[in-house]
C-alpha cells in the first residue's frame, strides 16, 4: 500500500499504451472521415498522410526527451528548464485548458451518440458520466488503468476488423478524384484531421505512477503506430469501399461504409463509438487531473495539490471534472468545444518539438524536431487565417 501522499508506481507498459491510444482514438475518428471527405474527396487521404507525419514528429519529439522526466509536472520542468517559468507557465495553463476543454468535447461527443438511441436529457446523461468516471479514478489509478485497458481493447479490435472486412469491397474507381486539387482545400482538411491525433500525449503524464520511467518512450512510439495504422487502414478502406459521396454526405461515416457488411450497423457502430469515447474521456480525466495536480504543488495551491490514501489526486480529479461539467452549460457543442481543444493542444505540442531541438544534438533528431515544429506552427497559422 502507498504511504498517504504519495503516488502508486501500478502503471505498466499496457496501461501506458492504453491511455494514449484511449485519448486519442477517440470521437474523432468517428465524424471526420466525413468531413475531410467532403472537403477534398480522395485527396483527403494526402490530409491524413500529412498529419499523421506531422503528429509523429512531435511524439517522436516528446519521446526524445521523455528520458528526462521524473515528476507528474514533466511538461512544466521541461518548459521551465528549456525556455524559462514566465513561458512555461501560460504553456502549461494552455495545455490545462486543452484537456478540460477535451474532456468536456468527448462528454457531448457521447451525447450525441446518446441520443442516436433515443435518449433524452442528453445534458444529465454527459455531467453523469463525467462524474462516474471521476469517481472512478478517485477509487485509485490501478482501477481506471484496468478499466481503459478493457474499454480501449473494446474499441480497437472491432475498428481493425471492419477495415480489414471492407477490403474486399474497396473498388479503385473511388481513389478517383472527381474534383481538381486545390491547396486551400488540403489545407482546411489537414486542420480538420488533426483532432482525432490529438491526444497522444496523455501517456507521459503520469510518470509516478508508472513502474519504470523508461516504459515512457516505448509506450509513446508503440501509441502512434498503433492510431497511424489503424487510421490510414480504416480511411482507405472507407473511401474505397463506399466513395466520397457517401461519406461526405453521412454523419456517421464508418456506420455508413459497415452497412455493407451487416445489417443494423449504426446501431453497432455507434456502442462502439460511445465505448471509443467512455475511453478516452478517462485517459483525458487521468492527465487533466494530474497536471492540475502537479502544477498545484508547484505553486503551493492548498487542497488542489494533496493526494488522498489511495494515491489518487481526489481533490483536483474533482476540481478538473466539475470545471468541464460547467462548461457543457454553457455549450454543448462538439464542434465548438473541439476547435478550443485542439489549437490549446497544437501550441505546447509546438514548444515539445522546440525542446527537443534544443536538447538533442544530433542531425536525426533535429531533423524530426523541425518538421514537427513547423509542420504544427504552419497548421495554427493557417486555421486563424482560413
Amino acid at each position: 500500500m502507498a504511504e498517504a501522499g504519495s503516488y502508486k508506481r501500478s502503471l505498466g507498459i499496457f496501461e501506458l499504451v492504453s491511455l494514449g491510444v484511449g485519448g486519442t482514438i477517440g470521437s474523432g475518428i468517428f465524424v471526420v472521415p466525413g468531413i475531410a471527405a467532403k472537403l477534398t474527396g480522395p485527396w483527403s487521404l494526402l490530409a491524413w498522410l500529412i498529419v499523421a507525419i506531422s503528429a509523429s514528429c512531435v511524439l517522436l519529439s516528446l519521446a526524445s526527451v521523455s528520458s528526462g522526466f521524473a515528476s507528474s509536472n514533466s511538461f512544466y520542468t521541461l518548459f521551465a528548464s528549456v525556455f524559462s517559468t514566465w513561458l512555461a507557465v501560460p504553456l502549461i495553463t494552455l495545455y490545462v485548458i486543452s484537456s478540460i476543454f477535451g474532456v468536456s468535447t468527448i462528454a457531448a461527443g457521447i451525447g450525441q451518440y446518446t441520443s442516436y438511441f433515443g435518449f433524452s436529457h442528453v445534458l444529465l446523461i454527459e455531467i453523469t458520466i463525467i462524474g462516474a468516471f471521476c469517481w472512478l479514478n478517485i477509487t485509485g489509478i490501478s482501477f481506471s488503468g484496468m478499466t481503459e485497458n478493457i474499454l480501449t481493447t473494446l474499441k480497437i479490435i472491432p475498428l481493425i476488423i471492419i477495415s480489414i472486412l471492407l477490403i474486399p469491397f474497396v473498388k479503385i474507381d473511388n481513389f478517383v478524384p472527381q474534383v481538381p486539387f486545390t491547396a486551400t482545400g488540403l489545407l482546411a482538411t489537414i486542420i480538420i484531421v488533426y483532432w482525432p491525433f490529438t491526444g497522444f500525449e496523455i501517456s507521459a503524464i503520469p510518470v509516478e505512477e508508472t513502474r519504470d520511467p523508461a516504459l515512457i518512450r516505448r509506450s509513446l512510439i508503440i501509441i502512434m503506430g498503433i492510431v497511424v495504422s489503424v487510421y490510414l487502414l480504416l480511411n482507405v478502406s472507407l473511401i474505397g469501399s463506399v466513395g466520397v459521396e457517401a461519406l461526405a454526405t453521412s454523419p456517421a461515416p464508418v456506420a455508413t461504409a459497415a452497412g455493407i457488411l451487416f445489417a443494423r450497423s449504426g446501431t453497432i457502430v455507434a456502442v462502439i463509438g460511445i465505448i471509443a469515447m467512455l475511453s478516452a474521456i478517462n485517459a483525458y480525466i487521468v492527465g487533466t487531473s494530474r497536471i492540475l495536480q502537479s502544477m498545484s504543488s508547484e505553486f503551493s495551491v492548498p487542497v488542489i495539490r494533496d493526494l488522498n490514501s489511495r494515491g489518487t489526486p481526489a481533490p483536483a480529479l474533482i476540481a478538473g471534472c466539475a470545471i468541464s461539467g460547467f462548461l457543457l452549460l454553457f455549450s454543448n457543442h462538439f464542434d465548438q468545444l473541439a476547435t478550443i481543444s485542439v489549437i490549446t493542444t497544437l501550441i505546447p505540442y509546438v514548444f515539445f518539438c522546440l525542446a527537443s531541438w534544443v536538447i538533442m544534438t544530433d542531425v536525426k533528431s533535429r531533423l524530426v524536431s523541425a518538421i514537427g515544429a513547423i509542420s504544427t506552427a504552419s497548421i495554427l497559422i493557417i486555421y486563424f487565417i482560413l
